[in-house]
């Protein structure tokens, strides 16, 4: 019974008193920093601000409830909101209009849809071999476009090129550059410069709360507005309405939910197994899967962003004392409170304040020295990240997410058509040859040709083995393409008087092996060995 609730609040297992104090503290916390940045990030997508403040609700309880991370902090990112804003753009859905929350809905249910299939076909582990070169390169994407298109937020300018690509922003920052309201450009300088420097200097004072707080100072006691700074749209108090998702536009929307449900899990994985300390239970990909889908589809019903770890909040709940995911019911409960009744007081916020959090947030994106450590380590990846942030940059994000996926593959198969056929000991007409991984059919055919010249290169005449012993130790797994490229190679030896014998096949590829017919009839002449030094006899 024990082993069947073990997926059910896992880190609340074994739960001590003396934790409570910590957890209370780390999540009030990160209630500082998740609650003003999830309102930040939905400015991103072209949301209204308390969308934001949702996505701190259902989505990061149903993960405190079901996932594996003790300290991370699930409700959403910037590469997440830009995603949205990208996809329900290309989805022809107008920038802050009533359909634009009524797909959202429908686009967030897809992502928690889609991961959730994954999770029933235990694709965890292989949706991460997606590596972090291409990774990178879509974070870069994300942080250069979301940083320009702030710009004219933060310059007191009206533009709303959000979700249309770095080449448009670029040009709408330009054009807005002879109308700077200047009171807004001081504020947004002095809230980036607070943002950096307790970032950098201070880093256990939650600055976004800081920024937020002097902003709605400053605009009820300063007279701001009278100055010409824009303030965000009122925000209703109180918790979000269930709603059901709209099906008019879900054929349009699902490429961009693919690419964010890929994202938001790589972003989730990237970040539980960041802040794993050693010694604390591994992170396992699929049980992380169910809590990131079931996080989201719980979460589209109340109107929240596609969830997915954040690193600045899970790095503050750490560094806070976090012993479990309590914490994060913590932070539930701050951003509750806040709904029910700091709504009027919200409403003061300056726009240049949420985009001055969203500029400090995806400018850390373009994280240059991990970049040139690509470079020094290994160039293929490093222009896989170059590639995927150019496509970013040009094309948009989600073919950018399309690009990296795709080059991931190719270097995955590039990586598995590798021939690593090595030649072993040799005891007079026996020749031990030894291929050093799996076989697939991606490199069964170049393998066949690379034992057929060892062989060749082995000596002619009488120095010519008459034996090759094969050792197929690494074939973990097979198929038919496979064992008929073996028997192919059997074929082809025998016609120059050589005699395959075949060592050390595991059991799950034998078990194939065996229902062959050439294989089968391999053991009865004696010529299926279990080890390599029985078939040197």
């Amino acid at each position: 019974m024990t082993k069947r609730r073990d997926w059910f609040a896992p880190t609340l297992h074994g739960y001590r008193r003396e934790w409570l104090g910590p957890d209370v503290l780390a999540g009030l916390a990160a209630g500082a920093v998740v609650v003003p940045q999830g309102m930040a990030y939905a400015t991103i997508a072209s949301l209204p601000v308390q969308i934001g403040l949702y996505s701190c609700m259902v989505p990061m309880l149903v993960y405190a409830l079901l996932g594996g991370s003790r300290a991370m902090s699930v409700s959403t990112t910037s590469t997440i909101a830009t995603l949205t804003a990208t996809t329900l753009v290309s989805a022809g859905v107008a920038a802050g209009s009533d359909d634009a929350v009524r797909d959202l809905t429908t686009l967030t249910l897809l992502v928690g849809v889609i991961l959730l299939l994954a999770r029933l076909v235990r694709l965890g582990a292989i949706v991460e071999n997606i590596n972090k070169s291409t990774i990178l390169g879509i974070q870069i994407g994300v942080g250069a476009t979301v940083a320009v298109g702030q710009l004219p937020t933060l310059l007191g300018v009206d533009s709303n090129f959000t979700g249309h690509g770095f080449i448009r922003s670029i040009n709408a920052v330009i054009e807005a550059l002879p109308s700077v309201n200047v009171p807004t450009l001081v504020l947004s300088v002095c809230s980036i410069a607070v943002l950096l420097g307790l970032k950098r200097f201070a880093p256990r004072i939650p600055g976004p709360l800081i920024v937020v707080a002097a902003g709605i100072l400053l605009v009820a006691f300063a007279g701001l507005q009278e100055a010409g700074v824009a303030v965000i749209a009122p925000v209703p108090q109180g918790l979000p309405m269930p709603s059901l998702p709209a099906l008019d536009d879900v054929v349009d929307l699902i490429p961009g939910a693919l690419a964010i449900a890929v994202m938001a899990f790589l972003e989730s994985a990237a970040v539980a197994r960041g802040i794993r300390a050693p010694g604390e239970k591994q992170i396992d990909s699929n049980q992380e899967l169910l809590a990131t889908s079931a996080a989201s589809i719980a979460g589209s019903f109340f109107t929240a962003l596609p969830a997915a770890g954040g690193f600045s909040q899970s790095a503050v709940n750490l560094s806070a004392g976090a012993r479990s995911q309590l914490s994060t019911l913590v932070t539930v409960a701050f951003a509750v409170l806040v709904a029910l009744f700091l709504g009027p007081v919200l409403s003061l916020m300056p726009e240049a304040t949420l985009a001055a959090m969203v500029f400090v947030a995806v400018v850390g994106l373009i994280d240059v020295p991990a970049l040139l450590r690509l470079r020094r380590v290994n160039r293929p990846d490093f222009w896989t990240a170059i590639a995927t942030a150019v496509v970013g940059l040009t094309a948009g994000l989600l073919a950018a997410v399309a690009v990296g996926v795709a080059l991931t593959l190719l270097l995955i198969l590039t990586e598995l058509s590798k021939v690593r056929v090595t030649v072993g000991e040799r005891r007079g007409p026996v020749l031990a040859i030894t291929v050093g991984g799996p076989l697939y059919t991606a490199n069964v055919l170049e393998t066949e040709q690379a034992v057929l010249a060892a062989v060749e290169s082995a000596g002619g005449g009488t120095d010519r083995p008459s034996v090759v012993v094969l050792d197929l130790g690494r074939m973990a797994t097979t198929s038919v393409t496979v064992l008929d490229t073996l028997a192919d190679l059997d074929r082809e030896l025998a016609t120059q008087g050589v005699q395959l014998r075949i060592a050390a096949v595991p059991d799950a590829a034998l078990l194939i092996a065996r229902r062959t017919s050439w294989f089968s009839g391999l053991e009865a002449g004696g010529r299926a060995f279990d080890d390599v030094e029985s078939g040197m006899r």
